[in-house]
Parts: C-alpha cells; structure tokens; sequence
C-alpha cells in the first residue's frame, strides 16, 4: 500500500479555497481544509429560530448577532469555523491575517445546532477550541433530535455546564434568554 501524500494549507491558502467557493463553506486546522456539510429542514429551522430570538433581546444594546456567515476564528490553536450563531458585542475585531476582513476572533458566545454528522466532533475537539477563545463566556449546544439546549458557562476560570429542556435557557453574558419552547417553535406544525 501507498500512501500518498497530502498537501498541508496555510491559512492563506485557506481563505482563498473560501473566497473561490462561494457555495460551500470550509473549516480549516492544521493545515487541513474540510468541507462543511449542509443540514436537515429541521436543521435548519432551528438555526433560523436562534438568531431572531437573540437579535430581539439584543437590539437596543452593543451587541450583535450573527449567522453562520460569520467566520471565527480561534487564535490559540488556529481553527477557523463558522459557528450557526455568534454574538458579539463592543466592535468586531478581525483577524490580522485576514485580508478581506472576514474572519472575527472576539465572540462572546456561540452557539452549535448539533447534526448527527458532526454531534461528536462539536462536543469534543470544537468544545475543547471554542473554550480557548479569551473572549468567549458562553458556548451553547442546540440538539437536533430532542428538545435540549446545553450551555457550557466560564465562571472564573473554570467552565460549567447547564441544561435545559424546558423553561428558559439562560445566557447570562449576554443577559438573554432562550425559551425552549420558542427556540423549537415549528410554525407549519400548528397550520
């Protein structure tokens, strides 16, 4: 058996793989660039929900939502992703070695609609990248499956990890609340 060689990526080589491929989004560490995948109507639906119920909470204060659109990158161990949703508050910083001016290093929280293709991997190493980000209070696990919200809380130096499947989900760094319930919420279903 051969085994071939793979080519190793800079960042730079990354965020020209991005801007050539304005369908598919990328994720990029150490060197290797990966295909992210799309998700169900449900998936979807969620990461719709999310945002909008953040962004209501949020309108009269210094902090913004985002979408998956945003690029964030961790500058302790290099990973670049999108999360589904990033708030941000005070001004977005950009990454120096971002050209374009895309990619935001300074989340306050994120928040992961959990899929069975990537469940594993979001609540392991992505967990593990994401609580190396300094500016980082909250990251916040959506699950897919069942009616479940996970927050993953630095107190001090330490992170600690709240559910909720019903009542209120607390983001208690940005002052807001998810309502289960809200965050669920299937309009077609009560048609």
């Amino acid at each position: 058996m051969v085994a071939t060689a793979s080519r190793r990526y800079t960042f730079e080589d990354y965020l020209r793989v991005e801007e050539m491929s304005p369908t598919v989004k990328h994720e990029f560490l150490d060197g290797t660039i990966f295909a992210m995948a799309g998700g169900t109507i449900e998936h979807s639906r969620i990461c719709a929900n999310v945002p909008g119920l953040l962004f209501m909470q949020l309108r009269e204060r210094p902090c913004n939502v985002h979408n998956s659109d945003l690029r964030v990158r961790v500058r302790a161990t290099g990973l670049a992703t999108y999360p589904h949703v990033t708030v941000i508050c005070g001004p977005v910083e950009v990454d120096p070695e971002d050209s374009k001016k895309c990619t935001a290093p300074n989340p306050i929280v994120l928040i992961e609609v959990l899929s069975p293709s990537t469940e594993v991997y979001d609540r392991s190493d992505k967990l593990e990248h994401y609580k190396q980000i300094d500016s980082a209070r909250e990251i916040v696990f959506v699950a897919h499956d069942t009616r479940r919200i996970e927050v993953f809380r630095r107190i001090g130096s330490a992170w600690k990890h709240f559910e909720y499947e019903e009542g209120v989900a607390e983001l208690s760094s940005v002052e807001c609340a998810l309502p289960v319930a809200d965050v669920y919420l299937d309009r077609s279903a009560s048609a």
